[in-house]
């Protein structure tokens, strides 16, 4: 079937006067070139929007290749040769079946031989040609680096070179940088940079070296090289991040910078003696990514207003607890963003310094400087600050010093490690912080979990029973459901731009408890944290499994994700 100039006007993409023009224009040519073309030629479309009309008249899903990055195995399975012949990119493999990109996804000759080279169930998705091309040199040239890069390292082992050596020698000669172990270290931390990971994972296996990444707090395989790879590339990580490369019984850490694509990134980079070698784990700071404002975190807009309005406050102390990895450090430097207008003094203590703020002063902990929380904070506090960050309250004295400089006019961030917000008072009598302190002091407890996004490519709706949801211990409001007792789910399928997982990205989940006269007294009291927990919901507090529910019914997350997150 054919594209008319009637599919493009049912779809928004043009007027019926620019449509009348691309026929006047067809009629010029001799009706040889199809309307698609020509309203492409004459700027009113774009190619992308002429492939994804062909598309659905097709039956067939577009795909974008310049936003994917197909897996390195399903790659493998076409030769370059065949794949710019066929015109087509080998995304993803599962079990069975492949998803493959293609120029002409009705072509059933390509479509055939492509399963007969491969012996798998083929699932194509149309893409631009000319994008397509591209990506075909581009992916299959990473992939033959990789080979080339890894063939040439065993040359070298194989003439008997000490790659940690050679490497030293070569450190202070810019010529080296095509060197394979380079571009091999080079390749792991760009691929890191385009799947937006968090973290990259190098592990020394018995027979091999395992490279896996972080993405949206899952980690994910990337690539398995040879065991005899792993000596020159730690040492390699090792030498850009200033670490003692002969030393391989302890543990190290130091941290790297480097610009990719003009986007400044620091990697915190740490070393772990193994049985099987070194293990090595960086993590991926993108200095333009912290810049995230308190709307974007996925704050309902109750819980964004309550804590807009503590913000404003010119004292208190503001609590953000969590485990490690919910994002605590993104919300406190949101926060900061947000009441940094020029006009106060800012100051903060970190345990590292993660990320440079610009108009912030930052300092970082050095305890064998003599350089902790409490020594930072005692002299923060003589350079006249309006707001004070402390990267974590972790003894006595840092919260009592922190308490005391609220008392005095001071708004004091900080954070602590509990599991919601109404156990945060307990754990700071806890740490034998007086009652009478932690009252007069706190103006908010924030709570908060990450869970992943349901990604929106691969999106669909299910219903289920509402008991289904009680029954895990969901707060479901009594007004959900229909007159069937069933409610709209949603879930992710798993495509290429979510790699097969069914999420893309993350967002907050929120419980924000108001320290109101109520609940300072219940302090004073030395109530427990249930207690406290109940007289908050009484106020209108949200609990962490309320809002969870809230994102689940809206369609932001699903109910397995956020059953891995806070129940498990």
């Amino acid at each position: 079937m054919m594209l008319t100039g009637e599919h493009f006007l049912q779809e928004g993409l043009i007027t019926p006067a620019q449509l009348q023009l691309a026929e006047e224009k067809q009629r010029e040519l001799g009706g040889n070139e199809s309307i698609a073309k020509i309203l492409v030629a004459l700027g009113f479309i774009s190619e992308k929007d002429r492939v994804k009309s062909l598309g659905k008249v097709w039956g067939v899903s577009f795909i974008d290749v310049n936003e994917i990055v197909p897996q390195p195995e399903a790659i493998g399975l076409l030769s370059p040769q065949l794949a710019k012949r066929f015109k087509s990119l080998p995304l993803e493999r599962h079990q069975n079946r492949l998803i493959v990109a293609m120029a002409n996804p009705l072509d059933i000759f390509v479509i055939d031989e492509i399963r007969l080279t491969t012996g798998l169930e083929i699932e194509p998705l149309i893409a631009i040609e000319d994008d397509l091309s591209t990506a075909i040199t581009t992916f299959y040239r990473q992939e033959n680096e990789v080979k080339d890069m890894v063939a040439g390292m065993m040359e070298q082992f194989d003439g008997g070179l000490s790659i940690e050596v050679k490497k030293e020698e070569e450190e202070t000669d810019d010529s080296t940088d095509d060197a394979p172990i380079i571009r091999l270290a080079n390749l792991v931390i760009t691929q890191a940079v385009m799947d937006k990971a968090s973290d990259i994972h190098i592990e020394p296996l018995k027979d091999g070296v395992r490279v896996r990444y972080r993405i949206d707090g899952v980690l994910l395989e990337g690539m398995h090289l040879p065991k005899k790879v792993l000596a020159p590339l730690t040492s390699r990580f090792k030498i850009i991040a200033n670490m003692d490369i002969a030393e391989k019984r302890v543990p190290q850490d130091n941290r790297i910078s480097m610009s990719i694509s003009g986007k400044e990134f620091d990697f915190r980079v740490s070393t772990l003696p193994m049985v099987h070698g070194e293990k090595i784990v960086m993590r991926v700071l993108d200095k333009g990514g912290i810049n995230v404002g308190l709307s974007k975190l996925g704050f309902l807009e109750y819980n964004l207003e309550l804590l807009e309005d503590m913000c404003s406050k010119s004292y208190g102390i503001i609590l953000v607890t969590g485990p490690t990895g919910s994002g605590k450090s993104t919300t406190l430097y949101s926060i900061l963003n947000k009441i940094n207008t020029g006009d106060n003094n800012i100051i903060t203590i970190e345990d590292p310094v993660e990320y440079e703020l610009s108009g912030i002063n930052q300092c970082g902990v050095n305890v064998r400087a003599g350089m902790t929380f409490a020594a930072g904070l005692r002299a923060m506090l003589r350079q006249d600050p309006d707001v004070i960050m402390v990267g974590e309250m972790r003894d006595n004295e840092t919260a009592t010093i922190a308490m005391e400089a609220a008392l005095t006019g001071h708004l004091v961030l900080s954070t602590l490690h509990t599991n919601d917000a109404s156990s945060a008072p307990t754990r700071l009598m806890d740490m034998e912080v007086e009652p009478f302190l932690i009252a007069s002091s706190l103006i908010g407890i924030l709570a908060q979990r990450l869970v992943r996004v349901v990604c929106p490519n691969c999106k669909e709706s299910y219903t289920a029973p509402k008991e289904t949801l009680l029954r895990y211990g969901f707060p479901v409001p009594d007004e959900v459901g229909d007159e069937n007792g069933d409610i709209t789910l949603f879930k992710g399928t798993g495509c290429d731009k979510c790699k097969g997982t069914g999420y893309k990205g993350r967002t907050g989940i929120h419980e924000l408890m108001d320290v109101n006269e109520e609940i300072k007294d219940a302090i004073l009291r030395r109530e427990a944290g249930h207690t406290i927990q109940q007289l908050a919901i009484k106020n209108g507090m949200r609990t962490l499994q309320m809002d969870a529910v809230s994102k689940i019914l809206m369609g932001t997350t699903s109910v397995e994700e956020v059953l891995r997150v806070i129940y498990a």
